[in-house]
């Protein structure tokens, strides 16, 4: 009886009469507004980039109507973490995330796209990979103006990463800042978050990064959250040190009083999976003691990362052509490789937590030379040219004068469909939004950039119930919305922005595989990004609505 009476309800409380004409109206559609609620069937009504009215408006017009007898209908995805900022710049139509539902792409993993100098950007161009491109911005509000004025398909919004700030002042250097420095570091991050990020973000595995101590980085925060922002952080052990790195972040949101996220939750390493249970015992406690601590994953059993994961920071010092020149002396080299194969304790190693370099899958190379060898292992790379696996790694890295990207299999399925069924655990791709088409085909990327969303309403949800369907919805929309304090976003509501996706919960599916990853996930059928139609019966339609969604620190015009 309350689902009858809902759709009533909800039009008198919103004074929207039954009857009228607008932009847009979904006929029929089993509407999940986001909120977690069991959902209701009703219609919705869009006016311009706005929901108008929800419920019966069968008396109602529109100059486009979807029936979407049979689908679910929901808010937007938001993908909490996100690599889609190159990859918008060569393509603002973000197929692989728009035909997974996903309307909002949240960037900025320690690296983000400003604030630079001229240096960052000179070394930013060179070394770009396949994809190519100037730099006419230098702040990040600059670079998400920029985005907007291109034209992209979804919403996009980004943390500042303190690694670029560290970079901007510091350099690559392995030490503390001055306190001049550590003040213009402070600045950096004010005017960030002025101009609208959505907060500070962190990846303490990689140099430099990992040069950054607990004190500097609660300095960072204060300022975030002098303007309500998010810390939110690849923490500095996903593995040997797993607990440790947890602890230091509770640390860091406590002291520095900011609402805080674990980036791509995982126990990496085999012997280290059973520390899962230990790490949500303790996030459960921070936040059962008043912190608004969260997480978010992706839904693999791989990590996605460089080469440089399988190397110690003191190799890195100094920026990319330091580490590679250094790795040509064959004493640093000999050192270098006996560090690989052991555990390292005060570094995260990932060729170990590997366990062999049979798990260890190479895919993307900048120079054309080397690119047959994309989708190999590193073991069998390492058979061919008759050395060793870690020796092959090396050569790799200079001989391609890149980071090399590479898929280590390091997690537990288990700890997955655990950490899936986590109320404050969120969704992100740790991938660019990508096509099968043009500069995109010259690598592989990890089959999370086609499949992450489809693959948890679709493996998980839909074929295994780890969670029932209006959970994950919840998840994927209002919940990191309220996180990172959104307005307006994140529900199926009159007053809030028309991003709207129409998808068959029972067909939904992933296609990427790690040998295969440029496929499409099916399932989704329409989506509107600020009631534009972006996704027509599966097929984009070439349209680029998207705006950029500031924090709530920004002090521009809205």
């Amino acid at each position: 009886m309350k689902n009858l009476l809902f759709p009533l309800l909800l039009l008198i409380v919103t004074n929207c009469a039954p009857g009228g004409n607008y932009d847009l109206i979904i006929r029929n559609g089993m509407l999940y507004d986001g909120s977690g609620e069991k959902p209701f069937t009703g219609d919705i009504a869009v006016n311009g980039d706005q929901i108008i009215a929800m419920g019966d408006l069968r008396a109602a017009r529109g100059k486009l109507e979807i029936d979407a007898t049979g689908m679910a209908v929901s808010p937007g995805f938001i993908n909490m973490l996100s690599w889609a900022h190159e990859s918008l710049i060569e393509d603002g139509r973000s197929q692989s995330n728009i035909r997974q539902g996903v309307t909002l792409e949240i960037m900025g993993e320690g690296w983000s796209a400003g604030p630079l100098t001229e240096a960052m950007k000179k070394d930013n161009i060179e070394k770009q990979g396949n994809i190519k491109y100037d730099i006419p911005w230098t702040t990040l509000g600059e670079y998400l103006d920029f985005l907007e004025e291109k034209g992209v398909s979804p919403n996009v919004a980004s943390f500042v990463g303190a690694t670029t700030i560290r970079i901007n002042v510091i350099g690559y250097d392995n030490r503390p800042p001055g306190p001049g420095e550590l003040e213009l570091m402070k600045k950096l991050v004010r005017q960030a978050m002025e101009e609208g990020a959505i907060g500070l973000s962190s990846s303490l595995i990689y140099a430099p990064a990992s040069f950054a101590d607990t004190e500097e980085l609660i300095d960072l925060c204060k300022e975030a959250a002098n303007y309500d922002g998010m810390y939110i952080s690849h923490i500095r052990s996903e593995g040997e040190k797993f607990l440790e790195a947890l602890k230091e972040f509770i640390q860091i949101a406590e002291r520095a009083g900011i609402t805080s996220e674990v980036y791509h939750l995982k126990a990496a390493g085999q012997s280290n999976w059973h520390k899962m249970d230990s790490a949500i015992k303790m996030i459960e406690s921070a936040r059962a003691q008043g912190l608004a601590v969260t997480a978010n994953m992706y839904n693999y059993t791989a990590a996605g990362t460089g080469l440089y994961a399988t190397m110690p920071q003191w190799v890195q010092e100094g920026g990319h052509d330091a580490w590679v020149e250094r790795l040509k002396d064959p004493s640093i080299r000999a050192k270098v490789v006996k560090e690989m194969v052991a555990k390292g304790d005060d570094w995260e190693n990932f060729y170990f937590m590997a366990g062999s370099p049979e798990n260890i899958i190479l895919s993307g190379f900048k120079n054309d030379s080397l690119k047959y060898l994309t989708g190999m292992t590193v073991a069998r790379v390492a058979e061919s040219r008759n050395v060793s696996a870690p020796e092959t790694i090396i050569d790799l890295v200079i001989q391609d004068d890149s980071r090399v990207n590479a898929m280590y299999f390091l997690m537990s399925e288990d700890n997955i469909r655990k950490q899936i069924a986590i109320p404050w655990v969120t969704f992100g791709s740790d991938e660019a939004s990508q096509a099968p088409e043009g500069v995109f085909l010259e690598l592989n990327p990890h089959p999370r950039a086609y499949g992450n969303f489809s693959r948890l309403l679709g493996k998980y949800i839909s074929e295994e119930n780890i969670i029932p369907l209006e959970e994950a919805i919840r998840k994927l929309t209002s919940f990191p919305a309220d996180n990172i304090k959104i307005k307006d976003r994140g529900r199926l509501k009159p007053g809030c922005f028309a991003d709207i996706v129409v998808f068959d919960p029972d067909a939904i599916s992933d296609h990427a595989t790690f040998v295969k990853p440029h496929q499409y996930s099916t399932g989704v059928k329409d989506v509107f990004v600020n009631g534009i139609q972006v996704l027509k019966d599966g097929e984009h339609t070439g349209a680029l609505p998207g705006r950029v969604v500031r924090g709530p620190g920004y002090k521009g015009e809205r």
